[in-house]
C-alpha cells in the first residue's frame, strides 16, 4: 500500500523504514521542509537498530500531494503540530481514506472529525495509544530503539474500528489491541505522566545539555512518582468504565523486559542497552508536548468526569512556573472542539460517531 507520513522525525522514519521492509510503499512530507531536504539531496533514509535497513523514500512536494498519493495517511507529529497538520490535510482527504494518528492527543481525532464534516466527508480516522517505533534521528538517519509488541487502537466513528484494526494489521503486524473507543484511547498515551516525572527529576541535566542514561535515571523516587500519575490515569479511566494499560504492562510490552516496579523496569532496560538517552535541551516534546497536549488533556478530563488528578495538574502549574510560560493555554485542540464546554454525555457521543455531516 502507498502510506504517505506526515512528519519528518525519529518517529516518521522509523515507521516509514518498517512499512518499506514490510513491502509497502512510505512517503514522507515534513511541513517545514527541513527534515525531508536530505533525501531530496540523494541520501538515503539509513535506519539503524532494532530495524536496519537502507533505501531511498519518496518525498511529497506538499500536503496535497502527499494527501492524493495515499492509500493511508498518518500523522507522526508531535502534538503542538498536529492542528496545523489537520488544517493541511483535511481539504484534501477523501471519503472512505483512513487516517492514521500515531500517537493520538488531546482529541486531535474529534477535530479532524468536524474538518472533515464540514466537507460532507466521512473517512475512518484510526487512533493509536503509542508509536510504532521509538528512538531519535539525525540528518537522515534514525537510530530505532524498539518496534513495540502491541499498540492499543479505536477508530472514530467506532463502527469503523474492525476494519480499523485489519488495516493496521495489514501494515503493521499483529500488534494491535482494540480498546474501547476514543476516550480509552485519550488515556492510554502514557508518555506525558512519564515524560512529568522524567523531566521534572532530571530538568537540570536537560538544560545543562548533559548526555545522561533515561533509564538509570529512573531512580526509585523518580518511579514511584510515575507510579502516583498512572494510578489518576487508571482512577479516570474506571469512573468512566475504561480498561487501559497499566504503567508497568506499558514498560513491558513496549521495551521487553519482566514486570516489576517502574525503577527496576527501567534499570533492567538501562542494563539490556536500550534504556534509552534523556533530552539534552529544556526545549524538549517532553516538556512543549506533553505538558499541554497529554498533562492538561488528562487533568481537563479528569475535573469533566469528577475524578481530580492533583499530581497531573501540579505538573502543569510546575512547568509553567519553571518556564515562565502557561502551559495551559498552549494547547490549540482543546478549544478548537470546545473541550471545555461540552458534557460528559456530549462528548462520549462525540467519541462514539464523530462530527455530524454538515
Amino acid at each position: 500500500m502507498n502510506v504517505s507520513i506526515l512528519g519528518a522525525g525519529g518517529v516518521a522514519f522509523g515507521t516509514a523504514a518498517f512499512l518499506q521492509q514490510a513491502g509497502h510503499t512510505p512517503t514522507l512530507w515534513s511541513p517545514s521542509g527541513k527534515g525531508t531536504a536530505p533525501f531530496l539531496a540523494g541520501e538515503p533514509l539509513v535506519a539503524e537498530g532494532a530495524i536496519q535497513l537502507e533505501f531511498s523514500p519518496r518525498i511529497a512536494s506538499d500536503c496535497a500531494q502527499a494527501v492524493s498519493d495515499a492509500d493511508v495517511v498518518m500523522i507522526c507529529l508531535p502534538g503542538f503540530c498536529h492542528k496545523a497538520t489537520m488544517d493541511a490535510m483535511a481539504p484534501h482527504i477523501r471519503n472512505g481514506q483512513p487516517v492514521i494518528i500515531s500517537s493520538h492527543s488531546s482529541f486531535g481525532a474529534l477535530y479532524l472529525s468536524k474538518l472533515l464534516a464540514v466537507r460532507g466527508i466521512r473517512a475512518p480516522i484510526i487512533v493509536w495509544g503509542t508509536t510504532l517505533t521509538t528512538g531519535p534521528k539525525n540528518a537522515n538517519k534514525v537510530k530505532v530503539g524498539t518496534v513495540r509488541k502491541k499498540i492499543d487502537v479505536a477508530a472514530v466513528p467506532e463502527s469503523e474500528t474492525a476494519a480499523a484494526v485489519a488495516l493496521c494489521t495489514k501494515l503493521f503486524g499483529d500488534r494491535f489491541v482494540e480498546r474501547d473507543g476514543l476516550l480509552a484511547i485519550a488515556l492510554s498515551n502514557l508518555n506525558p505522566q512519564n515524560h512529568l516525572a522524567i523531566a521534572l527529576m532530571n530538568l537540570t541535566r536537560m538544560e545543562r545539555g548533559e548526555v545522561w542514561g533515561q533509564g538509570e535515571n529512573v531512580t526509585p523516587a523518580v518511579g514511584r512518582l510515575i507510579e502516583a500519575l498512572d494510578l489518576e490515569r487508571i482512577a479516570i479511566a474506571q469512573a468512566l468504565g475504561l480498561k487501559v494499560r497499566t504503567v508497568q504492562e506499558h514498560f513491558s510490552l513496549s521495551f521487553h523486559v519482566p514486570q516489576a516496579s517502574v525503577s527496576e523496569m527501567n534499570q533492567e532496560m538501562h542494563r539490556n542497552g536500550n534504556g534509552g538517552f534523556g533530552p539534552r535541551t529544556a526545549e524538549s516534546r517532553y516538556i512543549l508536548e506533553d505538558v499541554p497536549f497529554g498533562l492538561e488533556a488528562t487533568a481537563q478530563l479528569g475535573r469533566l468526569v469528577g475524578v481530580p488528578a492533583p499530581l497531573h495538574e501540579a505538573g502543569v502549574a510546575l512547568f509553567s512556573g519553571a518556564y515562565g510560560r502557561d502551559f495551559t493555554k498552549e494547547n490549540d485542540l482543546l478549544p478548537a472542539i470546545a473541550m471545555e464546554s461540552l458534557s460528559l454525555e456530549q462528548l462520549k457521543a462525540l467519541c462514539r460517531n464523530g462530527a455530524a455531516l454538515a
